[in-house]
């Protein structure tokens, strides 16, 4: 199917870009890498009457190192995250998660504040963001503001986003060199969205305790999950196949799976608990401390 008919403006800069979806309001989209809202439109299940198109703002695409953190701007390629030396060196999880993004032509045009504006809740991106404590940078009327990620996610499809705001990047926490990484998926096909995810970063101590632990599932809510009670029972334990399946056990109290035809509630569950086992299983052999 072909997109309904749509008038187009090119934003030349972030305050014309909010000043047009000011102008316009819900009836206005931001047009990032399009590998979401088009496919919407082509279906008609999204049918904006204007696209503000922000490709041309200069900036938007940075990915740097700034204060300790990793600072990606909305427009930065999915591949060109992927492939960063810079972003593989201060949150190694980023790039190996993006590797489950689709497929690489998707990853060359996709963008980063895409897939997180987009709020899939089986998504990749917003599971790293939230298991990492991001903060997601947005841009108004009344000036910029950083949302924590677990609050920037409010529901499927939706966040806290106001209509006359642009997402302009994403700050994430330098992870601490060492850190063992894991990404766990399970999906029909390689490249689908995942009927349930995992993602999960640990540190050890010289001494082999947990001393860092950050875990998030994907595909279990309408929001990504931040683990909270399974980091809580790793941290400051020796990971021990008995510890990890403790913390696993605590999956099921965190999580609001729903029935759908891809698969029921129930095996949702059994499959996030052997998730969140496996990640940080994996995260932990890959820290590099001898335990």
């Amino acid at each position: 199917m072909k997109p309904p008919a749509v008038r187009y403006a090119r934003a030349g800069d972030v305050r014309e870009a909010v000043a047009l979806l000011a102008e316009h309001g819900s009836d206005a989209k931001v047009l990032a890498g399009g590998q979401s809202l088009v496919p919407l439109m082509s279906f008609r299940l999204a049918r904006p009457s204007i696209l503000v198109d922000i490709n041309r703002i200069g900036g938007l695409d940075r990915i740097e190192q700034d204060n300790g953190s990793l600072l990606i701007g909305a427009m930065a390629r999915q591949r060109d995250v992927e492939l960063s030396d810079v972003a593989a060196a201060a949150v190694p999880l980023l790039p190996q998660a993006l590797r489950y993004v689709g497929h690489v032509t998707i990853r060359n045009r996709g963008t980063v504040g895409g897939s997180l504006a987009h709020a899939d809740p089986a998504a990749e991106l917003p599971a790293v963001v939230t298991a990492l404590g991001g903060e997601l940078v947005l841009e108004g009327p009344g000036g910029t503001r950083s949302v924590a990620a677990e609050d920037f996610f409010t529901g499927t499809f939706t966040t806290v986003m106001a209509p006359d705001e642009v997402l302009v990047g994403v700050r994430l926490p330098r992870l601490p060199d060492r850190t063992g990484v894991a990404v766990e998926e399970l999906a029909r096909r390689h490249g689908d969205f995942a009927i349930v995810g995992v993602v999960a970063a640990v540190h050890l101590a010289d001494d082999g305790t947990v001393d860092l632990v950050r875990l998030a599932a994907s595909g279990v809510d309408s929001v990504p999950v931040r683990l909270h009670a399974a980091e809580a029972a790793l941290s400051g334990a020796r990971p021990t196949a008995d510890v990890l399946e403790a913390a696993a056990a605590t999956v099921d109290a965190s999580i609001h799976p729903a029935d759908d035809v891809h698969a029921p509630a129930s095996y949702r569950r059994h499959v996030a608990r052997l998730l969140v086992q496996r990640a940080l299983g994996a995260a932990v052999e890959r820290s590099g401390v001898e335990r």
